[in-house]
């Protein structure tokens, strides 16, 4: 039978012999590593279906070990970790096939496989497998969550806070609620952009210097109502002021929370409410004049999470840039001509390096100096804000 898809490559990638690679143009080495990874993708596709069928049979047996993972690390020379997050995606792949053949295809990546199989079902495989198609893995990790979150009834589990202290790696490690984590970072992070640099201290570093002096403010000290150390809750109108209602929230930056932590940050004077028109986004946002409001800052935050620039994972340092060139009747400062770039791809936009088009609300498009184009989406998170209400909105 003739090899369809990227396999049918794999008589023509074979090692080129020396000073082959070193004579490609830059071109040509990115079509080869675009080939490569969907040839990787499709033997990872098939690896995952037949170890499989060995986790079904227990065919690990035959050979005295006692799990797929044990057999696999010891037959393939694998680290447990590797072999284990294998046997485990191997395990549900059975159930998914939409998944499975898409990464047989070359379509998506066994990354992105890896981060929704445990909350991927039958039902929702096509759903996942179509995600996957236009989203990074780590999107496609924020859906997985809030998708698991949703299941467990969006309920916050108490148990979860804890802080441990390593004497050994002098490391303190704490686990909050979403609420108090978010309005942690928010002050660590607000006073870290205070602390004075010459542009050399590495942002972990102030950071640590923000956690200190918080620590040593002293006890019992609290911000003031009218503090700039805020997070921000997205809330529809309903779960604020309907007694009965069941609609719950998205807490800014990560993730779906329920009713009851919705009402917590109510009445909390550091938290900010925004809240929400009947398809999740935030009302109000002012659209005739020059700078963005805060309010639509954060709006785009929550939109975009990060640099929107493909592949940048970008948070802490970037700007809000016009896609089209604001003046008044033309290029506004709404939304959808609204993006979030961090400071390197900011420049290079406006050095004219590369192009940017689109709306951002929707899909943006990157033309960089070899003339490839490539996309960008909003968070899949944003787009799903209203799912997790009961009410629909399309994506």
């Amino acid at each position: 039978m003739r090899q369809e898809g990227p396999l049918a490559d794999l008589g023509r990638l074979t090692p080129p012999i020396d000073g082959v690679v070193e004579a490609m143009s830059n071109q040509n080495l990115a079509a080869r590593l675009d080939r490569l990874f969907r040839l990787k993708a499709a033997i990872d596709g098939l690896i995952v279906e037949v170890l499989g069928e060995v986790e079904r049979r227990e065919a690990y047996r035959d050979e005295g070990a006692v799990s797929t993972d044990a057999w696999a690390a010891e037959r393939f020379s694998l680290s447990v970790p590797s072999a284990r997050v294998l046997a485990q995606v191997a395990t549900k792949a059975g159930g998914l096939p939409c998944l499975v053949g898409a990464l047989q295809a070359g379509e998506i990546s066994f990354d992105q496989l890896r981060v929704v199989a445990d909350v991927a079902t039958a039902e929702t495989d096509r759903e996942f497998r179509d995600r996957a198609r236009t989203c990074s893995v780590r999107e496609l990790a924020e859906l997985a969550r809030s998708r698991r979150d949703r299941a467990g009834g969006g309920k916050e589990d108490a148990a979860r806070s804890s802080l441990r202290f390593s004497d050994t790696f002098r490391t303190v490690t704490v686990q909050l609620p979403r609420a108090s984590y978010a309005e942690a970072r928010a002050i660590l992070e607000g006073r870290a952009r205070e602390l004075p640099t010459d542009g050399e201290t590495p942002w972990d570093q102030r950071l640590c210097d923000a956690f200190l002096l918080t620590l040593r403010a002293g006890p019992g000290t609290r911000e003031p109502p009218d503090s700039r150390y805020f997070v921000v809750a997205h809330v529809p109108l309903e779960a604020l002021t309907d007694e009965a209602s069941t609609l719950a929230g998205e807490l800014e930056r990560d993730g779906f929370i329920s009713i009851e932590v919705v009402r917590q940050i109510a009445c909390d004077a550091t938290i900010a409410v925004a809240v929400d028109d009947d398809v999740g986004h935030t009302m109000y946002e002012g659209r005739a004049r020059r700078w963005p409001t805060d309010a639509q800052r954060r709006e785009i935050m929550r939109r975009d999470r990060h640099c929107r620039f493909p592949g940048c994972a970008n948070i802490t340092f970037t700007n809000v840039h016009h896609i089209r060139q604001w003046k008044p009747e033309r290029g506004r400062t709404d939304l959808d001509n609204l993006a979030l770039l961090c400071v390197h791809h900011h420049g290079v936009v406006h050095r004219g390096t590369w192009t940017m088009s689109g709306d951002a609300n929707a899909e943006l498009t990157f033309v960089g100096p070899t003339g490839r184009a490539m996309t960008s989406r909003p968070s899949p998170m944003w787009t799903a804000a209203t799912r997790a209400t009961g009410r629909s909105v399309e994506s």
